[in-house]
């Protein structure tokens, strides 16, 4: 009986010390947000676009801390004439105000510092041909955007480039995303479940207006998938100076 129960303990704590340490550590803190401060954020600072002629409950869904988007290639843009595609993607108004850290006093003007993007997607099988998170701004004369995760075929990539795969075989599945913008330095890292797949020159200026994005968006290489779809959970922002 005595044995019984002693491996019955010792089966319970590898459960305890697997979960935490699946989550990042004993107390479940994301080891690569060390040294950042939490952006406090509110649910008006995450801004849904969809297509204009169709109601949101139609391409988006909030529940149980999940947030469900999805898009059709033949949908239409976000605004009548606007030059973009297809999308059902989230704006997260951050890098464009002043914001006020609940752990300080301290003010921060947006274009300066570290900020950093965390969260975890699930990506149905099937959804191709899709950009599902993004960094916009960047020097206008070069390109719009200064990140773009896309997934092809079940494969995250960087931007429509098939020979940088981030990760294979993302498809139904919960991946672990850590996207780090150092503004002045000029520069972009990703984690994918906590490994860093990607360092990269960024496009960005310290003059351009940048924001976090996320969801689908339509591109037109490689043949998008007529129905795409992305799911989102524990989405955060942080920031350094």
């Amino acid at each position: 009986m005595a044995s019984s129960s002693l491996s019955a303990l010792l089966l319970l704590l590898a459960v305890v010390v697997g979960t935490a340490a699946a989550r990042g550590g004993d107390d479940g803190k994301d080891p690569l947000t060390t040294g950042f401060r939490p952006v406090r954020l509110t649910e008006s600072q995450f801004i849904v676009q969809k297509p204009y002629d169709v109601p949101l409950r139609d391409r988006y869904e909030h529940t149980g801390g999940v947030r469900r988007m999805w898009v059709f290639s033949t949908d239409k843009s976000i605004r009548r004439n606007h030059p973009g595609g297809a999308r059902t993607e989230i704006k997260i108004n951050v890098y464009t105000m002043f914001y006020y850290f609940y752990e300080t006093s301290s003010r921060k003007k947006a274009g300066s510092g570290v900020w950093q993007f965390t969260g975890e997607v699930y990506v149905p099988t099937g959804t191709s041909g899709v950009s599902i998170m993004q960094i916009f701004g960047a020097r206008p004369e070069r390109q719009a955007t200064t990140l773009m995760l896309h997934v092809y075929d079940g494969r995250l990539t960087f931007y429509h480039d098939l020979r940088r795969v981030l990760a294979d075989d993302i498809y139904d599945r919960w991946v672990r995303l850590n996207v780090v913008h150092d503004i002045a330095a000029g520069n972009v890292t990703v984690f994918v479940d906590g490994v860093e797949r990607l360092r990269s020159r960024s496009h960005g200026s310290q003059d351009a207006p940048h924001y976090f994005k996320f969801g689908v968006y339509k591109q037109s290489h490689n043949h998008p998938s007529h129905r795409m779809e992305s799911r989102w959970r524990n989405v955060q922002v942080f920031t350094k100076p």
